[in-house]
């Protein structure tokens, strides 16, 4: 976590604002919805699971995907605590035959898909001259095959008026991370995206990319750990952003409220890019 002073944060930025149905009724996929063990706090989610559980809140059925079986399904027990139905499946994001089988089972186990969400991504080297093309190959595999796979195989099963969003990171549009891989991997999004927006625009499924910047999440401290230098940098609105922020962000995009949004990236970062 960031060593500057946070700002106070709002209910919904604490997570624990309380539903107001925004998600009434849809049934979304989370792809990435588990989460690994980094050693940090028992009670402190990360992206994947922070969403599922305020899907779960806003009125949505869930079914969260995962490598991990069990992982996902204690992400579903968080969901199920919140009065939703919650379901779960596994397998490998950037394998094929897994993405088909894990969309054809959520559509079976929901009686439809309205929404997917793409929180699967890794990163691994360090500049150019320490990225192996091994490394490099791993990294695009995860994050930039499993999300083309996914668009492939859920876009036709996608209830017309559906929506995906897929994240990405602000790595994209900075190299100060140091992991050219990573910022890559997370630029080819942009064009998934644009197919996925422009092909299936006609029967009204939108697509959008959600970017966030430093979170406070499990992976987030493990890479504090790692590079104590990461929590020392400022950001201008005066804290790193949590899981929350970005489950609201994602509500936002899933919901009737962004119906005329589609091939769209929105950054969260506390406005770092600004400076």
């Amino acid at each position: 976590m960031s060593g500057q002073n946070l700002i106070e944060l709002s209910a919904e930025a604490r997570g624990t604002a309380p539903g107001r149905g925004r998600l009434k009724g849809l049934r979304i996929l989370v792809i990435g919805g588990g989460q690994a063990d980094y050693g940090a706090e028992e009670d402190l989610h990360g992206n994947g699971r922070a969403m599922s559980i305020l899907f779960g809140r806003e009125g949505a059925k869930v079914t969260v995907a995962d490598l991990n079986q069990d992982s996902a399904e204690d992400t579903a027990k968080y969901v199920r605590k919140e009065g939703a139905e919650a379901f779960t499946v596994s397998g490998d994001a950037s394998n094929e035959a897994d993405v088909q089988r894990m969309v054809e089972q959520a559509k079976e186990l929901m009686g439809g898909i309205d929404g997917l969400v793409l929180n699967v991504g890794i990163d691994g080297g360090h500049k150019l001259a320490g990225t192996s093309a091994e490394t490099w190959d791993r990294v695009f595999a995860v994050n930039a095959r499993s999300h083309f796979l996914a668009c492939k195989a859920a876009l036709p099963l996608m209830t017309p008026g559906g929506s995906l969003v897929l994240i990405s990171s602000t790595s994209a549009y900075t190299s100060s991370g140091g992991v050219p891989a990573m910022s890559a991997s997370k630029v080819a999004l942009e064009g998934i995206r644009n197919h996925a927006a422009s092909e299936y625009v006609e029967q009204g499924i939108r697509c959008n990319i959600l970017a966030p910047g430093l979170i406070d999440t499990p992976l987030g401290r493990k890479g504090g750990r790692q590079r104590p230098e990461r929590n020392q940098i400022k950001i201008p609105i005066g804290r790193y952003g949590t899981s929350w922020d970005t489950a609201y962000a994602a509500v936002f995009l899933l919901s009737g409220e962004s119906t005329y949004i589609t091939g769209q990236t929105i950054v969260m970062d506390g406005g770092r890019m600004l400076r």
